[in-house]
Order: C-alpha cells, then sequence, then structure tokens
C-alpha cells in the first residue's frame, strides 16, 4: 500500500525552471534514502541526485550546480528543483525510496510511476 506519486513534470523552454514533487504515500515506518533518478530515450536509468534522512545529498556531475534535492520528512516527500535546464534534461524521472512499511514492516525499494520532463531548444 506505499505508493510514490510523483508530480511536477511537464515540458519547458531550455533555461527553464520545474520542481518535482514526490509523496511516498502510506504507512511508513522509515524512510532511509529517497532520490530521483532519470531515464531518456534509449539509455539506461541513472541517479540524478539522491538525499538520506540525514540530509546528506548525492547529485550526478551534469546536475550540479542547476538541481537541488530537499526532502520533508514530516510529509516523507522529497523535491527536485531543476534550474537552468538543458534539452540533455530530457527524459522521464522516477522517484526512489528506500522504506519500512509499517504495516508489515517489509523493507523495500519503491520506485515511483514516472514523469516526463521534456526540454525544448
Amino acid at each position: 500500500q506505499v505508493q510514490l506519486v510523483e508530480s511536477g513534470g511537464g515540458l519547458v523552454q531550455a533555461g527553464g525552471t520545474l520542481r518535482l514533487s514526490c509523496v511516498a504515500a502510506g504507512t511508513i515506518f522509515s524512510i532511509n534514502t529517497m532520490g530521483w533518478y532519470r531515464q531518456g530515450p534509449g539509455k539506461q536509468r541513472e541517479l540524478v541526485a539522491a538525499i538520506t534522512s540525514g540530509g546528506s545529498t548525492n547529485y550526478a556531475d551534469s546536475v550540479k550546480g542547476r538541481f537541488t534535492i530537499s526532502r520533508d520528512n514530516a510529509k516523507n516527500t522529497v523535491y527536485l528543483q531543476m534550474n537552468s535546464l538543458k534539452p540533455e534534461d530530457t527524459a522521464v524521472y522516477y522517484c526512489n525510496a528506500d522504506l519500512v512499511s509499517g504495516v508489515d514492516l517489509g523493507w523495500g525499494r519503491y520506485w515511483g510511476q514516472g514523469t516526463q520532463v521534456t526540454v525544448s531548444s
């Protein structure tokens, strides 16, 4: 019954801004790392940014200085602020969370369904 619900994707011109949100919905015991991955056409899924429960972050080199990941632990929500978007940022963005369900105490790595980000030239 845990689901990651993503929002905020869309179509934007190069140089524009989008803010992605992902809510881990359901009864959750704990969340360790949350992050964002993306997969462009014909490419493997790659890590964009990740953040631990303590706030430590990790970014792909290609987005450093442009993207910012943050989280609200009280809301079980992770955000990805994307500034100065480039056409090469075009991809399906997937939210990820490593968490323990509060219903059955089972651990799992959960993924959102993906949200499309398209950056035009």
